[in-house]
């Protein structure tokens, strides 16, 4: 009984060439080889099943007996599936399909779906994971190279990266609207300090940055504070009025407009840093890396929702 790999595509095209022009020496033309070579391969191919796989016709022209049939029709099958192997790689070589792991910090969540839903229409054949982590849960993925792009605020400086700047990222600082912070014409340090401060978990980059925003503020004053574990309960507790909190305007543009939250108009803030779009500086991109790459930075403006941050930002103030 013949093993797999004792049959070559070699021998099967000699049969397939044989059964189809019913000749030897035509077979042999069409396959740029001599009568002899093709007689061979058939030969090698009828040994290894040990059953004829070709007769001749009344007219003396060759066809294949019933094993031959089942063996072209395996031939069929072969050819398909291999086609189809040359296309698929065509693609992932020119970065039409594959897989993408894209990490996003939790602030980026409120857009992130958006730009995988807009990637599976453009690109249906790219499959992009989405991670969704606190900085620092996306920096270790990063580090560990489960994570192949990330859309995060600043950079790391560990480990080395790529960054493309993809458009602005405000952050203001929101209280409930009907709290006594928020109707009064002004707001002064003095004001914010009073309040509770509402702050996310440590490793989040939103923490990092009002910590540092809150320290220029008061030059090292005290404040009272409470830690979140994330934007969606910080928000709610703004809203219960437990305290202000420092916020991303990309996590508050439903709020805004429905008047759940107000924007304090404090003097310097907005402030805004921006996002970015990285992956490791010794990364070897794939055709699908590459892809989902550039069409972040061709697009990011839609993606990461500018324009309706810019408008919730201009209705509230």
């Amino acid at each position: 009984m013949p093993t797999q790999t004792a049959v070559t595509l070699k021998q099967l095209r000699a049969l397939q060439a044989v059964a189809e022009l019913g000749t030897i020496s035509a077979a042999a033309d069409a396959l740029g080889l001599t009568p002899p070579a093709v007689h061979n391969q058939l030969k090698i191919l009828e040994n290894t099943f040990e059953v004829p796989l070709l007769t001749r016709s009344g007219t003396g022209a060759f066809k294949p007996t019933l094993e031959g049939q089942i063996l072209l029709s395996c031939n069929a099958k072969v050819q398909s599936a291999l086609n189809h192997a040359v296309q698929d790689i065509d693609a992932l070589r020119r970065g039409d399909a594959g897989l993408v792991t894209l990490g996003v910090v939790s602030t980026a969540k409120y857009f992130a779906p958006g730009i995988v839903a807009r990637l599976r229409r453009t690109h249906p054949a790219i499959t992009v994971r989405l991670i969704v982590g606190n900085r620092d849960e996306i920096i270790s993925g990063l580090e560990s190279e489960s994570i192949d792009l990330s859309i995060m605020g600043r950079p790391p400086r560990q480990p080395d990266v790529e960054a493309y700047a993809i458009g602005p990222h405000p952050h203001v600082l929101v209280a409930d609207p009907d709290s006594a912070i928020a109707r009064a014409d002004t707001v002064t340090v003095d004001d914010i300090f009073r309040e509770t401060i509402i702050l996310r978990e440590p490793g989040s980059g939103t923490r990092i940055l009002a910590m540092r925003i809150l320290d220029q503020m008061g030059q090292g004053r005290t404040y009272s504070s409470i830690e979140m574990g994330s934007n969606e309960t910080i928000k709610q507790s703004v809203i219960a009025g437990l305290g202000i909190a420092l916020l991303s305007a990309h996590t508050i543009i439903d709020e805004l407009g429905a008047g759940r939250l107000a924007i304090l108009p404090v003097q310097h803030l907005p402030v805004v840093r921006q996002w970015f779009v990285l992956h490791r500086t010794d990364s070897i991109l794939s055709g699908a890396m590459r892809t989902v790459l550039q069409e972040i930075r061709d697009n990011a403006a839609a993606m990461i929702r500018s324009d309706e941050v810019d408008a919730a930002l201009g209705a509230s103030t």
